[in-house]
């Protein structure tokens, strides 16, 4: 996938971007998780992986 579209996910959708480049694993639910609980840890998530 376009590295760019990607970089905006992040930004935009956290849990999208993790769903696209990892699947449906523990680091989506995770990071859906997160981002739950606030907008920046799943932002910090995504950034890490």
């Amino acid at each position: 996938m376009n590295i760019y579209l990607m970089a905006l996910l992040a930004v935009l959708l956290p849990p999208l971007a993790v769903y696209l480049n990892a699947g449906m694993t523990r680091q989506f639910w995770i990071n859906l998780l997160l981002t739950m609980l606030g907008f920046v840890p799943g932002r910090c998530m995504r950034s890490m992986l």
